[in-house]
């Protein structure tokens, strides 16, 4: 870093995106991307949105705020879109956290979480999840702290009811941040629960179940009070967040609907197969609601097993972090793809 870097940002510790590489083509199991390309309709919205880009966005997003608002019954100003759902993640440490109001999460989740905390300054407190991964509610019942949740949670993929949620959010008198990155794959929304509680925000993203990763395109739903909260954020560094093309990408998203629950379908059908592929061959394998798993043998150790797949043109995730230094978590693809790593990883572990 520089002479001129300044100081509150000398301890940062960025986070760390799955790799991207480019040196060959790899069969990618590592960032929870989907194996579908954007549904037709959003690949059509883009295309005709792109003749326009020498005007700038809508700041509002109307057209797909009013398309969103009707999908999920809500209103207008209960929505907020973002440039990916890691910005309006960011809003909310901004918004609802400081010296009083600590941020509160699992001491394994999003790796984004603390450094959101740690780039605005705001104390933070991690409980650990429990000896199975799981995350103990009793643990966030009344302690009226800010509260991030990723559920499902990553890199675990293990999700909460919406009763659970729901306990904790009506125990507490602060901001409960619910991120359902990973939603659409088997567990429950808590969408429903802000027309009841005014101290949840939802947050969702259009990267995985909807593939538009490559968009940036995520959103916020909350009562009015808390989505007015984050659009003061929002209007105050940046108006025109979301582009254009992305705004209208995620319009045809939406509508259609059947295109991307067909998608969750097969990635879900896909998961049992890996999950019975990797019992088989002797792998522990968490409970998994998401478009991951997550999973270790004892055959072979966490990182060996990454690097000899990446060598074989497999990319999975291993992260470095005690608790989990034994398992990775991969990606679950198309059919092919899911068999390609099976057969792979039986050369390593038979």
């Amino acid at each position: 870093m520089s002479k001129y870097f300044s100081n509150k940002y000398q301890s940062l510790v960025p986070y760390t995106p799955g790799e991207q590489p480019k040196d060959q083509k790899y069969n990618k199991l590592n960032t929870n991307e989907s194996p579908f390309t954007p549904s037709p309709k959003a690949i059509e919205y883009m295309n005709e949105a792109a003749k326009n880009l020498q005007l700038y966005s809508d700041p509002d997003c109307t057209r797909l705020v009013n398309t969103a608002c009707e999908y999920f019954g809500i209103e207008k100003d209960e929505i907020l879109f973002t440039n990916g759902s890691d910005e309006i993640l960011n809003f909310a440490f901004m918004a609802f956290c400081d010296k009083d109001h600590p941020a509160v999460f699992p001491d394994i989740t999003y790796g984004f979480y603390p450094v959101f905390a740690e780039m605005n300054g705001i104390p933070y407190e991690e409980i650990p999840l429990e000896d199975d991964f799981s995350i103990d509610i009793e643990k966030y019942k009344g302690i009226n702290k800010t509260i991030f949740i990723a559920n499902p949670n990553a890199p675990t993929g293990i999700a909460l009811s919406k009763g659970q949620i729901e306990e904790i959010v009506k125990s507490n008198d602060s901001v409960i941040v619910i991120d359902e990155a990973y939603v659409d794959f088997g567990a429950e929304s808590v969408v429903e629960l802000t027309k009841k509680y005014d101290n949840l925000l939802v947050t969702q993203t259009f990267s995985k179940s909807r593939s538009l990763a490559g968009a940036r395109l995520g959103f916020g739903i909350g009562c009015k009070a808390l989505i007015q909260d984050l659009n003061t954020i929002k209007y105050s560094t940046n108006p025109y967040n979301v582009n254009t093309v992305s705004m209208m990408a995620g319009v045809g998203a939406l509508e259609d609907d059947k295109y991307m629950k067909e998608n969750c379908k097969t990635v879900m059908a896909n998961r049992v197969y890996t999950v019975m592929e990797l019992e088989r061959l002797g792998f522990e394998v968490l409970p998994s609601s998401s478009n991951f798993v997550f999973a270790k043998s004892n055959k072979i150790g966490g990182k060996e097993l990454y690097l000899n797949l990446k060598e074989k043109g497999i990319l999975i995730r291993h992260f470095e972090k005690d608790r989990l230094f034994d398992y990775n978590r991969i990606t679950i693809g198309s059919l092919d793809q899911m068999k390609a790593l099976i057969k792979a990883i039986e050369e390593e572990v038979l």
